[in-house]
């Protein structure tokens, strides 16, 4: 008979106890064998603890009562943020939990969320938590990772009815996903291929993702949405990828001139860093995103844009952030320690870059295309082909130039 599924359940107890006590007991009843972790600070704890704050602190490095004098509480969360973290991981790497459940408020939610983003896609993970509506947003709770949120609909404080039924649905679902959890993405074969791709660039995409199929590879196609692309980079540097195909650069775009989808200054560097074989093309690098049509400010109102969806308005960007845009480009692939290639299309960027489109601009897409070309290294190719972004040749090209740099004969 398989052992049951260890769950870490982390809650601070000091005002979560009760609640935490019951999920506890839940998980037991449903054949898996929680493991306590108290991320509370300041009060006493309710209940025992399989791992007590002080052991939590420990594990960031420091005593207890030197986080209980950060300051704020801000400060405090900050440093016992670490403390969880550190011993999620650890339990999962000594093979001793193989799912997370948390209980939290704002605070309590972010530390153990914490803990979740830092352990592999495919391990079970669920926060339950009134912050999962209302204004707030699901990104410090999710980030990168596979976390699961599921809104408590009362406060954490106190059993009742509705809390208890809520309790009851997540111990049941990470119980069952533990017990029939899929493995985790860090061991995966070598077969794996990561591919940025927005709506503007699917039909390239889905072509490209055949190809490569036939070859024996298995493509992950990211949504390149400000979440994607940064997922993509984290399971790369986990050894999770045998390469890339960055076919969808619209992040660094919206980094460049604030748009919704903005990433940090690491997109475009990760897989380089990693010596990962890597073959970019420039998608959808002619807009960025804003929301409603009603929201996009008054500033941007004059610009060519493209009506995409009810929420969501792509705006042009001009021909001298182009420019800027191809040096940041070139400037961020110039750090690769692997192999790269670089394809990008002359006859647009996206399925609204066409002639006759809401967002064709020639002398802009030039500009980006000129200062791309000058700023590479001498070492990183760069093929202009006279097409567009999606059309069939080209993402044939793009295919058949990755598979030179991983064929199958590696990647099986």
């Amino acid at each position: 008979m398989s052992r049951p599924p260890a769950i870490a359940l982390i809650g601070t107890l000091d005002t979560k106890a009760d609640e935490i006590g019951y999920v506890r007991d839940r998980l037991v009843a449903l054949g898996a064998e929680p493991v306590v972790i108290d991320s509370g600070i300041l009060g006493e704890p309710g209940i025992e603890a399989d791992v007590t704050r002080e052991e939590v602190a420990r594990e960031a490095g420091y005593e207890l009562e030197r986080i209980q004098a950060a300051g704020s509480r801000g400060a405090a969360v900050e440093l016992m943020v670490e403390g969880v973290r550190a011993v999620c991981l650890r339990l999962w790497l000594e093979g001793r939990i193989q799912g997370v459940l948390c209980l939290g408020g704002a605070e309590g939610a972010l530390l153990g969320a914490a803990a979740m983003r830092a352990l592999p896609v495919g391990v079970p993970k669920l926060i339950v938590s009134p912050s999962a509506s209302g204004r707030r947003a699901f990104g410090p709770f999710v980030g990168e990772s596979d976390v699961l949120v599921m809104h408590s609909v009362v406060d954490i404080l106190g059993l009742n009815p509705i809390a208890r039924s809520v309790f009851d649905n997540a111990a049941a679902a990470v119980a069952g996903m533990a017990r029939d959890a899929g493995r985790p993405v860090s061991d995966l074969g070598g077969r794996s291929v990561g591919i940025t791709m927005l709506g503007h660039t699917t039909p390239a995409v889905m072509r490209i993702r055949a190809a490569l199929e036939r070859a024996g590879h298995e493509p992950v196609v990211f949504h390149a949405n400000g979440v994607g692309g940064p997922a993509m980079e984290k399971l790369a540097a986990a050894g999770a990828l045998a390469g890339v195909i960055d076919y969808t650069l619209s992040e660094v775009a919206n980094a460049m001139v604030g748009g919704l989808h903005a990433t940090g200054p690491e997109r475009l560097t990760v897989a380089g860093s990693h010596r990962l074989p890597q073959v970019v093309v420039p998608g959808c690098v002619d807009f960025f995103n804003q929301g409603a049509p009603d929201t996009v400010p008054e500033e941007l109102r004059a610009r060519k844009s493209y009506y995409h969806n009810p929420v969501a308005t792509l705006v042009r960007l001009e021909r001298e952030e182009m420019a800027e845009l191809g040096r940041v480009v070139a400037g961020r692939l110039n750090g690769s320690r692997g192999p790269v290639r670089v394809l990008a299309p002359t006859r647009g960027f996206s399925m609204a870059d066409v002639e006759g489109g809401d967002l064709w601009e020639p002398a802009a897409d030039a500009a980006f295309l000129e200062a791309l070309g000058s700023s590479l290294r001498p070492e990183i190719p760069l093929e202009l082909v006279e097409t567009h972004v999606n059309d069939p040749a080209f993402a044939d090209l793009v295919a058949e130039r990755f598979l030179a740099l991983v064929p199958v004969s590696v990647a099986s």
